[in-house]
């Protein structure tokens, strides 16, 4: 039995006194919360994405992207029968999308404005992160079980490489000038440099002291990578030569990062409801400016350049009715092994007298979503 769940996004904004010397009073950093958006519907949810020309905002929902007017901040349509999308990349010049549909080991090539299929493709084992490099006008999906990167042609819907990795791909950033895409290799400790003409792993650079890199974005100007390690490091990395040149701390789990090129300002959010903030002074030196807190598991986030705000999403949990009914199944259980005189959990018990195992409520509790939501916040 499932139960519904409303889901709402967090969005962050940066306001001008944001942007001046000298913060607004009481304000801790320059971004605060603005507001949530409302969407519907049951599921889990992964990368989101901004088409800043076309002013739409992709959220990866279950088995569907969840697309929101990004000037009205409201819901405007979705895109359907996406088993298990990972994320979407706008391709905004051809007027076209790609998702990575996790469950089926494909790829839908979408219209952009009618949110509909235009064809599917098959790619390697869970397709995961997924990314337009405009040079070439070709998507890459990073296959995180098939240690690969399915390259397609976005204009005709075809195929043309298979790039393989040295392990599980995470986020990626390109840089269409110099003819590259990056990659984190997750379980390598490694960041892998793939020619886009070549469909070849041209470098591949240690990211020590950093460990388990997940998200990354970029700074084309200065040829800086940021990537989120999870042993609660963001490094800023030189493009041209894989050199760790400035590290900053960190929040617990984190997932994605963004980069803003208009305020220099680089941020990488995290599982244990915070967002760090950090500037780019120079190209060699990188500051925490705020540590903002958000919601617990917000670590999915993106940018908007235009507005300067970056949304996350998140979800509140409450029990569901299996999960009530496994509460009381734990008193029952309770009060018997208190009359028999069995004082050990039965998860911890070696003689297996029980004739039934309890069931943990706070684990159970949670493992079922009723409702969701996103936090929007503004800078100050």
């Amino acid at each position: 039995m499932q139960s519904k769940s409303r889901r709402f996004f967090g969005i962050l904004t940066l306001s001008v006194l944001g942007v001046a010397s000298v913060p607004a009073q009481g304000a801790d950093g320059p971004y605060h919360f603005l507001k949530e958006i409302p969407v519907g519907g049951e599921g889990g949810w992964d990368y989101l994405s901004v088409d800043e020309s076309g002013r739409r905002l992709y959220v990866s929902h279950g088995t569907k992207v969840v697309v929101i007017d990004l000037d009205k901040e409201v819901v405007a349509g979705e895109i359907a029968d996406t088993p298990g999308v990972h994320g979407l990349a706008p391709a905004p010049e051809l007027g076209r999308g790609v998702t990575s549909n996790g469950r089926e080991n494909k790829a839908s090539i979408v219209d952009l404005k009618t949110l509909q299929t235009l064809s599917k493709v098959d790619t390697g084992e869970n397709p995961d992160g997924v990314l337009f490099e405009p040079g070439q006008q070709q998507a890459y999906l990073f296959n995180g079980r098939g240690q690969s990167a399915t390259v397609i042609d976005m204009r005709s819907g075809k195929p043309v490489a298979t790039v393989p990795l040295p392990g599980k791909p995470e986020f990626a950033a390109a840089d269409p000038k110099a003819g590259r895409v990056y990659n984190n290799i997750e379980d390598k400790n490694e960041l892998v440099s793939i020619d886009t003409r070549t469909h070849q792993v041209v470098n591949t650079w240690p990211i020590a002291p950093g460990e388990e890199a997940s998200g990354m974005a970029i700074d084309l100007a200065h040829h800086r990578l940021f990537i989120g390690c999870h042993n609660k490091l963001m490094e800023m990395i030189d493009s041209t030569n894989g050199k760790v040149v400035a590290t900053v701390p960190i929040g617990e789990g984190v997932d994605a990062n963004a980069f803003d090129p208009g305020t220099q300002y680089a941020f990488s959010s995290c599982g244990d409801g915070t967002v760090t903030v950090a500037h780019e002074d120079t190209p060699e030196k990188l500051t925490v400016v705020q540590t903002l807190k958000t919601e617990p598991r917000a670590k999915t986030m993106t940018l908007d350049p235009k507005t300067h705000k970056i949304y996350l999403a998140s979800a509140r949990f409450e029990p569901s009715p299996e999960s009530v009914g496994n509460v009381r199944r734990w008193f029952q259980a309770a009060l018997r092994f208190w009359f028999t005189g069995c004082k050990t959990p039965r998860w911890k018990c070696a003689c297996q007298r029980c004739d039934r195992p309890l069931v943990c409520w706070p684990a159970s509790a949670i493992l079922h979503a009723s409702y969701t939501s996103v936090r929007n916040w503004r800078a100050s």
